[in-house]
């Protein structure tokens, strides 16, 4: 009995909202000087999309600069690497490439730096390189995807990009 009173329910509900409203009134508002200045300045395209909550645009993915970390255990020697997305950096037996680096916006929390590196290395006694790292690495929680590497050890420090309304 409830499946055919339902179906019924929503039929007369849908006739109804078809049927036509009494006479539509527009009215005019005249405009004051101040809301005619108001209007024409939220014409512009930047402040519309402000205005909507819509945020512009961060640095672009080829003008953010990526710096890594690189540690070689063995002797001790660490080397910050600048990168910029897209480079491939070869330090002695590894090679690091950065494919994206990203950081979130000061206005968001929790702040999160990361990137998305991949990192060969030349076993000795071997002239190929060989995978040791694909992957996405965290400046604030390195322990969330590690580098497992006897010898070297990378890590993000951070990643240079501004957002509209850095100064």
């Amino acid at each position: 009995m409830l499946r055919l009173i339902l179906p019924a329910a929503a039929l007369l509900t849908l006739v109804a909202c078809e049927s036509e409203p009494d006479e539509a009134q527009t009215v005019e508002v005249p405009l004051t000087e101040a809301a005619a200045n108001e209007a024409e300045e939220t014409d512009a395209p930047e402040e519309a999309a402000a205005d909507e909550g819509v945020v512009g645009e961060a640095t672009p993915m080829a003008e953010r600069v990526a710096t890594i970390g690189l540690l070689n255990k063995r002797n001790n020697l660490s080397e910050d690497l600048e990168m910029s997305p897209g480079e491939t950096r070869e330090v002695g037996p590894v090679i690091v490439r950065l494919s994206a680096c990203e950081r979130t916006a000061p206005w968001e929390m929790p702040q999160e730096t990361g990137a998305f590196v991949q990192v060969d290395v030349r076993e000795r006694g071997n002239n190929n390189h060989t995978r040791v790292f694909s992957g996405w690495l965290f400046k604030e929680s390195p322990s969330l995807n590690v580098v497992e590497h006897p010898v070297y050890d990378v890590w993000v420090k951070d990643c240079a990009m501004s957002f509209p309304g850095d100064e």
